[in-house]
């Protein structure tokens, strides 16, 4: 079932709010622990769905999400719960006094927060675990892990916990989980969903969702969009959606670097293609690997742009007196913050503009790229093991810098069992023409709305 058909049982009395809070708690307790998705409940869940269903006996709409489950990632506000970041330094933090604004937001649609999800510390990785909750597995294959950041909220997803899980990306953290957790996601075009509070990474992050099919995607970035006061990059007016597919697809196996992908990406990267021409209709242009963005690596410079701000954000102070508390992975991170000197930091934000610059000219208004979401078929959990030591194995942090949409796909399974996302980018603000083609694609290719041995939430 859909978002919206759960929600439409709900209004109708078919089931109730408080059974579905009920059966979430349920699975939660049950599935959690070997999963590692969830780091803290809210009791109160289930008041708060019993006074949904008194407001459905009463007559009102609660809203298109009435009475579904919500976890909300951990560096997202919750009100009377706190946001820890994932950080050992943030272990004490005191409970939010208001809830974040994608939470307030789907909150004011109907759903109802149980709880909070795993992420790195700082969402500062593309694997989930850190050194105050630990270490989140993919229900896929536990000795795998669900990706980063949004890693928590997607493994609970993929093990049908929940309804909703938010999610946010500033390098991939919604489209690397979506892919190893076989699940459709959307890093929308920058500026489509405001952002409150401006994130660290402040021209890169943005909010969005996943879900198990691109009718919820759709539902909830309806719902998730719109602008808010102080910030200037968003949309003031909706999203302009419209029907029809792309006029030209393009295909390129890596946006950087030249060398081949491995074997088992290589073989589902080429099948997504074939299917693309057979069952979608539209023939696919090969680019040579590299050529996407000639005015050198995006990369090094999302990094740069992301580590500085980074540290700027939670002060140079705090970082050197704190680095034995953070976890290896922030801790390196900062460790080389430490050391980039501002005009690195400068160049690498001029330099922004020539890639936005070199992906517009190459999509215009109606063409998409398709790349593999990942390079690597998945990371450990803990992110060890050769496949994380290279840099190359992402294909998503380019269109944080461009702004441009991403949508990553179910297709098909790597040979270790973990789910293979095909990613499609299209022009900005053409969200509507990256959905549609990710409509097409489900419809041709039909993905499992849950991992293998876990069931679906439904009514």
């Amino acid at each position: 079932m859909t978002l919206a058909e759960i929600a439409a049982a709900v209004r109708a009395g078919r089931t109730s709010a408080a059974d579905l809070v009920g059966m979430s708690f349920e699975r939660i307790e049950r599935l959690n622990p070997s999963l590692n998705a969830v780091i803290r409940l809210r009791e109160r869940a289930l008041d708060e769905a019993r006074a949904i269903d008194e407001r459905i006996g009463g007559g009102e709409d609660p809203g298109p999400l009435a009475g579904l489950p919500l976890l909300v990632k951990d560096m997202e506000d919750v009100r009377g719960m706190p946001s820890t970041y994932g950080s050992l330094t943030f272990a004490d933090a005191p409970p939010a006094a208001a809830d974040g604004l994608v939470p307030r937001r789907l909150r004011a649609a109907g759903a109802i927060v149980v709880g909070k999800t795993n992420q790195p510390e700082f969402a500062f990785a593309g694997f989930t675990a850190n050194s105050l909750y630990g270490t989140t597995t993919n229900p896929w294959g536990t000795e795998w892990s669900p990706g980063g950041s949004s890693g928590g909220s997607a493994a609970a997803i993929a093990a049908g916990m929940v309804a909703i899980a938010t999610a946010t990306d500033g390098g991939g953290s919604i489209r690397i989980p979506a892919a190893f957790c076989g699940l459709a996601g959307l890093k929308p075009t920058n500026g489509v969903i405001g952002r409150e509070p401006i994130p660290d990474w402040m021209d890169l992050s943005t909010f969005g969702p996943f879900a198990t099919s691109i009718a919820d995607v759709r539902l909830l970035l309806s719902i998730e969009a719109g602008p808010v006061p102080g910030d200037p990059s968003s949309l003031p007016i909706p999203l302009p959606m419209r029907d029809g597919l792309p006029n030209r697809v393009l295909a390129v196996p890596r946006f950087e670097g030249t060398h081949p992908l491995p074997n088992g990406v290589a073989e589902r990267f080429e099948s997504a293609l074939a299917s693309v021409e057979r069952d979608v209709g539209l023939r696919v242009e090969p680019l040579d690997p590299g050529s996407v963005f000639p005015h050198g690596s995006t990369g090094d410079d999302w990094f740069t742009l992301c580590a500085v701000e980074h540290l700027h954000r939670l002060g140079r102070d705090f970082v050197q007196e704190n680095m034995d508390r953070f976890s290896p992975n922030f801790r390196t991170t900062m460790a080389v913050a430490l050391e980039i000197p501002p005009d690195s930091y400068m160049a690498a934000r001029r330099r922004r503009f020539d890639h936005v610059l070199d992906l517009d000219l190459l999509l215009g208004d109606d063409t998409v790229l398709l790349t593999p979401t990942m390079c690597v078929e998945g990371f450990h959990p803990e992110g060890t093991g050769p496949e994380r030591e290279q840099a190359d194995a992402y294909n998503t942090g380019e269109t944080n810098i461009t702004g441009h949409p991403s949508l990553s796909v179910p297709a098909g399974l790597c040979p270790n069992g973990i789910p293979f996302g095909l990613q499609i980018t299209g022009p900005r603000f053409r969200d509507d023409l990256v959905l549609n083609l990710g409509a097409a694609w489900e419809t041709a290719n039909p993905w499992p709305l849950v991992a293998p041995g876990y069931e679906p939430f439904a009514a």
